[in-house]
Protein backbone atom coordinates (compact mmCIF):
# COMPACT_ATOMS: atom_id res chain seq x y z
CA UNK A 1 0.00 0.00 0.00
CA UNK A 2 1.35 3.66 -0.66
CA UNK A 3 2.83 5.49 1.70
CA UNK A 4 -0.33 8.16 2.89
CA UNK A 5 1.93 10.08 5.98
CA UNK A 6 2.46 13.20 3.96
CA UNK A 7 -1.50 13.19 3.85
CA UNK A 8 -1.97 12.41 7.63
CA UNK A 9 0.21 15.02 8.34
CA UNK A 10 -0.94 17.81 6.11
CA UNK A 11 -2.65 21.20 8.41
CA UNK A 12 -5.45 20.47 5.63
CA UNK A 13 -5.97 17.41 7.58
CA UNK A 14 -6.47 18.05 10.82
CA UNK A 15 -9.93 18.18 12.21
CA UNK A 16 -11.17 21.74 12.04
CA UNK A 17 -11.97 22.32 15.45
CA UNK A 18 -8.78 20.96 16.65
CA UNK A 19 -6.08 22.88 14.01
CA UNK A 20 -5.07 25.83 15.91
CA UNK A 21 -3.63 27.43 12.71
CA UNK A 22 -6.82 27.51 11.37
CA UNK A 23 -8.81 28.42 14.61
CA UNK A 24 -6.13 31.17 15.45
CA UNK A 25 -6.17 32.50 11.94
CA UNK A 26 -7.28 36.28 10.77
CA UNK A 27 -10.26 34.04 8.87
CA UNK A 28 -11.51 32.93 12.04
CA UNK A 29 -11.90 35.82 13.91
CA UNK A 30 -15.74 36.07 13.89
CA UNK A 31 -15.73 32.57 14.85
CA UNK A 32 -13.71 33.13 18.54
CA UNK A 33 -15.76 36.75 18.61
CA UNK A 34 -18.65 34.34 19.27
CA UNK A 35 -17.16 31.61 21.12
CA UNK A 36 -15.59 34.79 23.70
CA UNK A 37 -19.32 35.14 23.85
CA UNK A 38 -20.95 31.94 24.40
CA UNK A 39 -18.39 30.41 26.67
CA UNK A 40 -19.01 32.85 29.37
CA UNK A 41 -23.01 33.02 28.68
CA UNK A 42 -23.23 29.44 29.09
CA UNK A 43 -21.29 29.45 32.62
CA UNK A 44 -23.12 32.89 33.54
CA UNK A 45 -26.53 30.67 32.69
CA UNK A 46 -25.34 27.65 34.80
CA UNK A 47 -25.28 30.12 37.99
CA UNK A 48 -28.19 31.51 37.45
CA UNK A 49 -27.06 35.02 37.03
CA UNK A 50 -29.70 37.63 36.01
CA UNK A 51 -28.16 40.91 36.82
CA UNK A 52 -24.52 42.58 38.17
CA UNK A 53 -23.47 45.32 39.85
CA UNK A 54 -20.35 46.06 37.95
CA UNK A 55 -17.51 48.36 39.81
CA UNK A 56 -14.79 49.29 37.88
CA UNK A 57 -11.62 51.34 39.68
CA UNK A 58 -7.70 50.89 39.74
CA UNK A 59 -5.94 48.15 39.68
CA UNK A 60 -2.87 49.63 41.62
CA UNK A 61 -4.49 50.72 44.97
CA UNK A 62 -2.96 48.09 47.46
CA UNK A 63 -5.00 46.37 50.39
CA UNK A 64 -5.42 48.96 53.37
CA UNK A 65 -5.67 51.98 50.87
CA UNK A 66 -9.16 53.86 51.62
CA UNK A 67 -10.06 52.59 48.29
CA UNK A 68 -9.55 49.01 48.84
CA UNK A 69 -11.23 49.46 52.04
CA UNK A 70 -14.54 50.61 50.53
CA UNK A 71 -14.85 48.84 47.83
CA UNK A 72 -14.46 45.81 49.63
CA UNK A 73 -16.83 47.16 52.46
CA UNK A 74 -19.15 48.19 49.01
CA UNK A 75 -19.12 44.38 47.60
CA UNK A 76 -20.05 42.94 50.98
CA UNK A 77 -23.34 45.28 51.59
CA UNK A 78 -24.32 44.91 48.04
CA UNK A 79 -24.13 40.61 48.13
CA UNK A 80 -25.77 40.72 51.54
CA UNK A 81 -28.45 43.54 50.37
CA UNK A 82 -29.01 43.09 46.67
CA UNK A 83 -29.74 39.21 46.10
CA UNK A 84 -26.77 37.99 45.06
CA UNK A 85 -27.04 35.08 47.60
CA UNK A 86 -30.42 33.37 46.44
CA UNK A 87 -30.20 30.68 44.49
CA UNK A 88 -33.34 29.45 42.85
CA UNK A 89 -36.26 29.62 40.62
CA UNK A 90 -35.84 33.50 39.88
CA UNK A 91 -31.66 33.48 39.70
CA UNK A 92 -28.91 35.74 41.45
CA UNK A 93 -29.61 39.06 40.91
CA UNK A 94 -27.18 41.93 41.54
CA UNK A 95 -23.93 39.35 41.68
CA UNK A 96 -21.00 42.02 42.02
CA UNK A 97 -18.89 41.46 38.91
CA UNK A 98 -15.89 42.68 37.93
CA UNK A 99 -12.86 43.69 35.44
CA UNK A 100 -11.20 40.59 37.26
CA UNK A 101 -7.82 42.18 38.54
CA UNK A 102 -6.04 43.61 41.00
CA UNK A 103 -6.75 46.78 42.96
CA UNK A 104 -10.64 48.40 43.39
CA UNK A 105 -11.20 44.64 41.23
CA UNK A 106 -9.89 42.27 44.08
CA UNK A 107 -11.45 44.37 46.90
CA UNK A 108 -14.67 44.05 45.84
CA UNK A 109 -14.65 40.58 44.43
CA UNK A 110 -13.19 39.97 48.22
CA UNK A 111 -15.69 41.89 49.74
CA UNK A 112 -18.72 39.48 47.82
CA UNK A 113 -16.84 36.27 48.93
CA UNK A 114 -16.86 37.54 52.58
CA UNK A 115 -20.38 37.92 52.32
CA UNK A 116 -20.79 34.25 51.25
CA UNK A 117 -21.91 35.27 48.14
CA UNK A 118 -20.45 34.45 44.24
CA UNK A 119 -18.79 36.85 42.42
CA UNK A 120 -17.60 37.39 38.41
CA UNK A 121 -13.95 38.43 37.01
CA UNK A 122 -14.37 39.70 33.11
CA UNK A 123 -10.56 39.83 32.74
CA UNK A 124 -8.73 40.67 29.72
CA UNK A 125 -5.19 39.19 27.81
CA UNK A 126 -2.87 41.83 28.05
CA UNK A 127 0.93 42.54 26.61
CA UNK A 128 1.74 42.10 30.64
CA UNK A 129 -0.02 39.28 31.45
CA UNK A 130 -3.01 40.03 34.32
CA UNK A 131 -3.31 37.72 36.58
CA UNK A 132 -6.94 36.74 38.16
CA UNK A 133 -7.54 37.93 41.86
CA UNK A 134 -7.74 35.06 44.24
CA UNK A 135 -11.57 36.18 45.08
CA UNK A 136 -13.70 35.97 42.36
CA UNK A 137 -15.46 32.44 41.73
CA UNK A 138 -13.26 30.40 40.34
CA UNK A 139 -15.79 29.07 37.99
CA UNK A 140 -17.21 32.98 37.13
CA UNK A 141 -13.44 33.55 35.99
CA UNK A 142 -13.42 34.96 32.88
CA UNK A 143 -10.30 35.43 30.15
CA UNK A 144 -11.24 37.57 27.22
CA UNK A 145 -8.66 38.45 24.19
CA UNK A 146 -11.22 40.88 22.79
CA UNK A 147 -11.83 44.18 24.79
CA UNK A 148 -15.16 44.70 22.95
CA UNK A 149 -16.54 41.14 23.68
CA UNK A 150 -15.08 41.61 27.71
CA UNK A 151 -17.22 45.44 27.51
CA UNK A 152 -20.09 43.56 26.19
CA UNK A 153 -20.56 41.03 29.09
CA UNK A 154 -19.81 43.61 31.68
CA UNK A 155 -22.64 45.65 29.98
CA UNK A 156 -25.11 43.35 29.26
CA UNK A 157 -26.21 42.34 32.93
CA UNK A 158 -25.65 45.29 34.53
CA UNK A 159 -27.96 46.85 36.77
CA UNK A 160 -26.01 49.32 38.43
CA UNK A 161 -22.14 50.75 37.55
CA UNK A 162 -19.76 51.71 40.42
CA UNK A 163 -16.67 53.61 39.72
CA UNK A 164 -13.87 53.99 42.06
CA UNK A 165 -11.28 56.21 41.20
CA UNK A 166 -8.97 55.12 38.56
CA UNK A 167 -7.10 55.23 35.41
CA UNK A 168 -7.97 55.64 31.62
CA UNK A 169 -9.12 52.12 31.53
CA UNK A 170 -11.41 52.78 34.63
CA UNK A 171 -12.40 56.42 32.34
CA UNK A 172 -13.06 54.13 29.51
CA UNK A 173 -15.48 51.93 31.01
CA UNK A 174 -17.46 54.62 32.50
CA UNK A 175 -17.60 56.62 29.47
CA UNK A 176 -18.34 53.98 27.54
CA UNK A 177 -21.48 52.94 30.21
CA UNK A 178 -22.25 56.38 30.26
CA UNK A 179 -22.68 56.86 26.96
CA UNK A 180 -24.52 54.08 26.47
CA UNK A 181 -27.16 55.03 28.61
CA UNK A 182 -27.18 58.66 27.08
CA UNK A 183 -27.93 57.37 24.00
CA UNK A 184 -30.52 54.58 25.05
CA UNK A 185 -28.84 51.77 24.01
CA UNK A 186 -28.66 50.83 27.65
CA UNK A 187 -31.54 51.30 30.46
CA UNK A 188 -31.73 54.00 33.14
CA UNK A 189 -28.67 52.05 34.82
CA UNK A 190 -27.77 53.50 37.68
CA UNK A 191 -24.17 55.31 38.01
CA UNK A 192 -22.72 56.07 41.50
CA UNK A 193 -19.43 58.14 41.48
CA UNK A 194 -17.03 56.93 44.77
CA UNK A 195 -15.46 59.49 45.98
CA UNK A 196 -16.97 63.05 45.18
CA UNK A 197 -13.78 65.30 45.86
CA UNK A 198 -11.54 62.87 43.69
CA UNK A 199 -14.38 62.97 40.29
CA UNK A 200 -15.20 66.81 40.54
CA UNK A 201 -11.15 67.62 40.42
CA UNK A 202 -10.66 65.27 37.61
CA UNK A 203 -13.55 65.85 35.22
CA UNK A 204 -14.78 69.73 34.35
CA UNK A 205 -18.19 68.44 33.17
CA UNK A 206 -19.42 72.44 32.96
CA UNK A 207 -16.96 72.73 30.71
CA UNK A 208 -18.63 70.55 28.04
CA UNK A 209 -22.36 71.78 29.73
CA UNK A 210 -21.08 75.70 28.99
CA UNK A 211 -20.22 74.56 24.83
CA UNK A 212 -23.53 73.06 24.39
CA UNK A 213 -21.60 69.52 24.07
CA UNK A 214 -23.96 67.47 26.68
CA UNK A 215 -27.29 68.73 28.01
CA UNK A 216 -28.40 70.28 31.36
CA UNK A 217 -29.75 66.87 31.84
CA UNK A 218 -26.89 64.55 30.40
CA UNK A 219 -25.46 65.65 34.41
CA UNK A 220 -28.04 63.65 35.68
CA UNK A 221 -26.87 60.60 33.90
CA UNK A 222 -24.60 59.48 37.68
CA UNK A 223 -24.68 59.98 40.79
CA UNK A 224 -21.61 60.88 43.44
CA UNK A 225 -21.28 59.05 46.73
CA UNK A 226 -18.45 58.98 49.92
CA UNK A 227 -19.46 56.02 51.67
CA UNK A 228 -20.04 52.13 50.75
CA UNK A 229 -23.65 52.40 52.67
CA UNK A 230 -24.15 55.75 50.84
CA UNK A 231 -23.38 53.97 47.49
CA UNK A 232 -25.62 51.46 47.88
CA UNK A 233 -27.92 54.26 48.93
CA UNK A 234 -27.73 55.86 45.63
CA UNK A 235 -28.16 52.97 43.58
CA UNK A 236 -31.51 51.91 44.75
CA UNK A 237 -32.63 55.82 44.68
CA UNK A 238 -31.67 55.30 41.39
CA UNK A 239 -33.34 52.22 40.16
CA UNK A 240 -36.52 52.97 42.15
CA UNK A 241 -39.14 50.57 42.45
CA UNK A 242 -37.39 47.93 39.74
CA UNK A 243 -34.61 47.33 41.80
CA UNK A 244 -35.57 44.41 44.37
CA UNK A 245 -35.24 41.08 42.76
CA UNK A 246 -38.25 38.86 41.89
CA UNK A 247 -38.84 36.70 44.88
CA UNK A 248 -39.69 33.81 42.06
CA UNK A 249 -40.18 33.90 38.50
CA UNK A 250 -38.25 32.37 35.53
CA UNK A 251 -34.36 32.77 34.72
CA UNK A 252 -34.33 35.51 31.77
CA UNK A 253 -31.15 37.25 30.49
Amino acid sequence: MPDNTAQKESPSYRLAALDPDFILGDSTRGARFMLEYQKAEDHLRARGVVSTIVVFGSARVREGDRWYEAARQFGRIASERGGAMRDGEAGRHHVIATGGGPGIMEAANRGATEAGAISIGFNITLPHEQNPNAWSTPDLTFRFHYFAMRKMHLAMRAAALVVFPGGFGTLDELFEIMTLKQTGKMGPVPIVLYDSAFWKKLINLDAMLEAKFIRPEDLKLFAYADTPDETYDRIVEGAGEGWNPPANGTIQS
